[in-house]
């Protein structure tokens, strides 16, 4: 048999639990697994995206933004 442990979590958390259960017998490791398999970004963001990301949040800030409708005149949408 596998390791285990014991973990101890709040009734709101175990309920939360459930509720995310995709069917009954699913047992709470394979939830909590399937649950940080979710979280867990395996294909971090590049350095490059990270800069246009800042880049776009300082043009934000700063107010050098256009609306939808303004791109869409532009292009002749």
């Amino acid at each position: 048999m596998p390791e285990s442990t014991t973990i101890v979590i709040r009734k709101v958390v175990k309920q939360r639990l459930d509720e995310v259960k995709l069917h009954p017998r699913e047992t709470y490791n394979e939830v909590i697994g399937r649950l940080l398999d979710m979280a867990v970004d395996d294909e971090p963001l590049s350095d490059e995206t990270i800069r246009a990301i800042q880049e776009g949040l300082e043009d934000i800030k700063h107010g050098r933004t256009r609306t939808l409708e303004e791109i869409a005149e532009e292009l002749g949408l």
